[in-house]
């Protein structure tokens, strides 16, 4: 195969989106304290939403598809799936009255963010829902099943209710602590004080290891809150398995709080620059090296466009970093893990050194899991079949599936067997 199959998203796209947050954030900046957090943090979601949303409708020409399907608007119908997503709903705000995580202050603002948006989803529910049910070619979907099973209606799809819960159960865990971390990081880059950000590396260095990570949370927010049939950025199938999920959610709070100081804490404490401190040329060099991982982490997550989401597919991505390798954000996070806890070795003793390496190749074992549930997720969709095969004859890592054969791809499998 010489050639992967098309990306779901385009780069440039993408990348035009993010140009014009950077610049909506600038302004916002400009602008002092005119502007609130939360209506600063909704005005940079739009400022990269719109641009990359109607773009890819220009560029991609889906809604050309949707003429060739033109059902009879059935009231029944829309109104079965109007109560599927109040169902939904209903249940999302029953869990997080519930659960002790979700009755702290610390999800203030994000109760505040559904609140702001409630009136326009509110409007711009029934238009939606008309839209879809009109064009769509499969108007029977996740919603009108999940209203006739609440209705105690027959004709319902287990598996099909099913996979709506379980892609709503994905946004309800991860869109809170996205947003709060979102609005926080809004916020430190509004207040910055840039005159300073050159007066030295280190200033630089920790501007920059944060500053970075914006652009990956509103991207990530965005995926989160908006899956959208009208711009294709809807779940096509939610990760099946309890493996699967396990090694994903594990990795953020409230479970990792628990997992990192439990089981995995691999760092004794002192930082990589007081190491290097007194030497510029390796504090430097070094500090590239974390903040080239870093942007490397980023650059995948701006692949996604309108489509970033743990655990679910929402279409194939074949550009960007993706083209050369499979879970570039991965690699370089794992990277930046262990460029960030390497000074380790010479901190304590070679036992310790022994140990410490010992639990941080327990949270890689980790996010090769992640990397492999995925995959087997994914291989349900030929394309990804095609793209993991393009991957293994042309990807940068190609030879380690031969040094280590367990490692190469077997749709529908784990490991290689």
């Amino acid at each position: 195969m010489k050639r992967p199959p098309q990306s779901a998203t385009n780069m440039y796209i993408n990348l035009a989106g993010v140009a014009a947050c950077v610049l909506g954030l600038m302004g916002i900046t400009l602008s002092g304290q005119h502007i609130g957090p939360m209506g600063a943090t909704l005005l940079l979601l739009a400022s990269y939403l719109l641009p990359v949303a109607l773009l890819e409708c220009w560029y991609y020409r889906r809604w050309r598809e949707w003429t060739t399907a033109r059902n009879t608007v059935d009231a029944v119908r829309l109104g079965y799936k109007i109560l599927g997503l109040v169902g939904v709903c209903g249940l999302a705000l029953g869990l997080y009255w519930m659960l002790p995580e979700y009755r702290g202050s610390f999800y203030d603002r994000y109760y505040d963010f559904l609140l702001t948006l409630a009136p326009w989803f509110v409007a711009f529910l029934p238009a939606y829902f008309i839209v879809v049910d009109r064009y769509h070619p499969e108007p029977e979907d996740g919603y009108w099943h999940f209203g006739r099973a609440l209705a105690f209606r027959s004709g319902v799809d287990r598996g099909v209710i099913g996979q709506f819960l379980l892609g709503w159960l994905v946004k309800f865990f991860f869109l809170p602590l996205m947003f709060i971390y979102l609005i926080d990081k809004v916020a430190f880059l509004r207040s910055y004080n840039y005159d300073t950000l050159f007066s030295s590396f280190q200033v630089f260095y920790d501007f920059l290891f944060g500053a970075v990570f914006f652009v990956d949370l509103l991207i990530i927010t965005v995926g989160y809150a908006f899956t959208l049939k009208l711009t294709d950025s809807h779940i096509r199938s939610t990760e099946p398995t309890f493996l699967g999920w396990f090694v994903a959610i594990i990795c953020y709070q409230p479970f990792w709080s628990l997992i990192s100081a439990q089981y995995l804490a691999y760092h004794p404490g002192r930082g990589w620059g007081s190491w290097w401190w007194e030497y510029d040329v390796i504090y430097v060099t070094w500090g590239c090296l974390i903040l080239a991982c870093n942007l490397a982490f980023v650059f995948a997550s701006v692949s996604f466009g309108l489509r970033f989401s743990n655990l679910t597919h929402r279409g194939i991505l074949t550009n960007g970093l993706y083209r050369y390798c499979k879970h570039p954000a991965y690699i370089a996070k794992n990277l930046s893990y262990w460029l960030i806890s390497m000074p380790f070795m010479v901190s304590v003793s070679v036992e310790e050194s022994l140990r410490h390496c010992l639990l941080l190749l327990g949270v890689n074992v980790i996010y090769l899991l992640r990397a492999r549930t995925e995959e087997r997720h994914l291989s349900r969709d030929p394309d990804y079949i095609a793209y993991a095969q393009y991957i293994e004859e042309h990807g940068w890592f190609r030879k380690l599936g031969q040094w280590i054969p367990a490692l190469r791809f077997k749709p529908g499998a784990l490991f290689y067997t």
